[in-house]
Formats: structure tokens, sequence, C-alpha cells
């Protein structure tokens, strides 16, 4: 295969004929990364829920056709769901559940169902249990692999391996964003797995051979250069793309949401001043540092090594997390980023408008646009994850 550049780069998935449109559920939706990407390989999502309120609203405002349920998903009965999709049986569950309680797994192996913590994971069960999907696909953070040295992910495997009808075999695997056009090197844990009497060895999705990663600059050099406090809820492209990943992000969009920059005191635009790709607030501590809360004359001893850090333009980011509204400083501007930037780092295209605050107050209810963009598995990533299972399916002997 010859090496792909950025402008064939969005192109390189490519879906055989589909034998009718698959359907899938997505749990733990968030603002719908996953739902995202899995629309775009041509499934249908038939339904979602979560219980976060604000993701509620993202999620109802792009994907308008799809029930959303707004509960905790151990509480869920089957028959609430059924009156949402008429009974519809899904090709696919997908959704990445929260793990935390795992950590007992080894130490209380027959208590694992009883644990409080591990309630999320089994409501992911629950819902393969109840219809037996064709495929499922789970999404985690990385460290799951590592957690009672390997026995937590072992435990996860086994349950779905017995889970629904005739149980699942099952892959996992860690895949990094940056390998599928996202221009950020996030790493996550993907377990796919394929209902038993299907006969089908999961399969994740091969790295693109691209002759370059996506880069910051490449991906946002195009939205309107505002500085810190600029901006406006809708503004117009100034320019035209530069590239086609910037294309590919404006498909079915004529303006920019979600591009307000966020306000910044004047001792704050100086130490961006000060900090060079590359560094962040400890290269500038003894003239910038944080100051104490209550005595502004005094330096904090609280010293974060990630914070403020301001990004390479010519490389891909780092994991854009739900802290990302203050962690990382824009390669060119002294503030942080936006959140359509930080939603271009994601991959979201600009037609996905992201509904809530801006930012949130400890004492405010529900995810801000930040912390749903930070939350979410990229869109890029979520879409190859699908073809490929789209593919392995259409294997299937009629």
């Amino acid at each position: 295969m010859t090496t792909k550049s950025v402008d064939s780069l969005v192109n390189t998935d490519k879906l055989e004929n589909c034998r009718g449109v698959l359907t899938s559920m997505d749990l733990f939706s968030g603002c719908g990364g996953l739902t995202k990407g899995f629309c775009m390989a041509g499934i249908k999502s038939i339904f979602a829920t979560d219980i976060d309120e604000n993701c509620e609203k993202t999620f109802t405002r792009n994907f308008p056709e799809t029930p959303f349920l707004c509960k905790d998903i151990t509480e869920i009965e089957k028959d609430e769901v059924a009156k949402l999709t008429n009974g519809v049986i899904p090709d696919i569950i997908i959704g990445g559940p929260p793990c935390q309680g795992f950590s007992l797994a080894n130490k209380r192996r027959n208590k694992i169902k009883d644990d409080p913590r591990n309630k999320l994971f089994y409501g992911f069960v629950k819902f393969i249990n109840w219809y037996s999907p064709k495929a499922f696909v789970m999404e985690n953070v990385k460290g799951l692999l590592s957690m009672q040295k390997g026995e937590v992910i072992k435990t996860i495997i086994e349950e779905f391996t017995n889970a629904g009808e005739c149980g699942y075999n099952v892959a996992c695997k860690v895949l990094k964003a940056s390998d599928y056009g996202v221009p950020q090197n996030r790493e996550r844990v993907i377990l796919i797995g394929f209902r038993k009497d299907l006969n089908i060895k999961p399969q994740h999705p091969e790295p693109y051979n691209q002759d370059h990663l996506i880069t910051v600059d490449e991906a946002i050099s195009d939205l309107p250069q505002i500085e810190a406090g600029q901006g406006v809820e809708i503004q117009d492209y100034l320019t035209e793309p530069q590239n086609a990943y910037q294309q590919l992000m404006r498909t079915n969009s004529k303006q920019v949401q979600n591009h307000i920059a966020m306000k910044h005191s004047a001792r704050l635009i100086e130490r961006f001043k000060a900090i060079k790709p590359g560094q962040d607030l400890l290269d500038v501590w003894e003239t910038h540092g944080a100051l104490k809360r209550g005595a502004p004359t005094e330096k904090s001893t609280i010293k974060f090594h990630q914070n403020n850090k301001r990004l390479f333009g010519d490389q891909p980011a780092p994991t854009v997390a739900a802290s990302f509204q203050s962690n990382f400083v824009h390669p060119h501007l002294n503030r942080n980023f936006t959140a359509r930037e930080d939603a271009r780092l994601q991959s979201f295209p600009d037609d996905f408008v992201f509904e809530g605050m801006r930012t949130k107050m400890s004492w405010e209810k529900g995810l801000s646009q930040y912390q749903q963009i930070g939350n979410a598995v990229p869109v890029l990533l979520a879409k190859a994850i699908a073809i490929s299972i789209v593919n392995q399916l259409n294997t299937i002997k009629k």
C-alpha cells in the first residue's frame, strides 16, 4: 500500500457493499462521539442513554431522530427502552462504561457484581443480555489493562464471553487516535465482540498508512484567529479550507459555532506570552507562577506539570481531556483553546453543535461543553472502528 497524504487521508476507509442498514444503541453516550462516527459509517442509532442533562441537550440537537433516555443505566427497564424503539433489536451496542470498582476484582472475585462501583459496567452487560446483538464495542481508558496486574480486563472479557444467548468472541486492543486521521495522540482500549454463532474472529481497524500525522495547525488554522475574550456564538469562516481535514470538518457547515475564547486577566496573558511551544507553567514559574489564594503577593506551592502547556502547531495534540479548557495554550495565540478548536482536535465536524455552559463552576449541574468534548471518543476513530465492524459483518454468508 502506498502512503497517503493529508489530502487523501479522509477517504482512507472504505465500506464494502452493505446488506441493509445496521442499527446501534449507544450507552453512556455522552455528547455522541461514538454515535457520530458510527453514523458516518452508515449505522443508524435507534437509542441512546446518559445520565448527564447537558449531554442530552447536545445529543438530541445533533441526533434529533434518536430517542434519548436521560437516566441512570442501572434503573432502566427493558420495557421503557422498547417503548422508545418500538421493540427493534439493535445490531450493535456501543459505549464506554466507567470501571472504577474493578480495583477489587481479584480480591473478592465472587462479589464483583455486588460492588456498587461496578454497577455501570453491568448496566452495559445488562443490555447485551437483553438483546444479544450481533456485535458490541466497549471503549475505556488505557489504564484498564494494568488494573490488578491484568486481572480486571480478564474479568471483563469473561463477562462478555458468556453474555447474551450465545456468548461473544472478544478482542481487546489499544488504539491511538492519530493513527486514524485524528490530530491527537489519544490512546484508548477498544473491546470488540461478535456473537459466537456468527463465527467471526474480531479484528480491529488497521492504522492508516499516512505520510504524516494530522497536526494541530492543520486541524484549526482556518478557524477565525480570535484573541482572549473575543468571538460570538455564530461567526463566518474568514478563509477557505486549507487542507482535506479542514474541508472534511466544514462539510455541511456554512458558519462557525462554539468558537468563543475565554476571558483572561492581563497577568495570565503575560504568562502565556512567556510560554514557548512545548513549555508549561513550570518553565516560567519564577516570574509567572500561580499566586496563593488570598495572598496575591505570594507564590502558590502547588505546581501542576501540565498546566498551561503551549502545544506544538506542527504535531498532533496530546490527549484532549475533560480539563482541556485550562490545560493547554494555543500554539500561536496567547489564550486557551476554544470549544470548537477542542472539537476539531477530537475530529467533530463543525456542524456538530455543543449545548450547555461553555465552562463550569463547581456548583453548576451538568457537564460543560469542554467536558463533553474531552470525554468523547474521537469521531474519526469511532468511524474507523464502525467501518471495520460493518465489513466484518458483511462476511457472513447469507
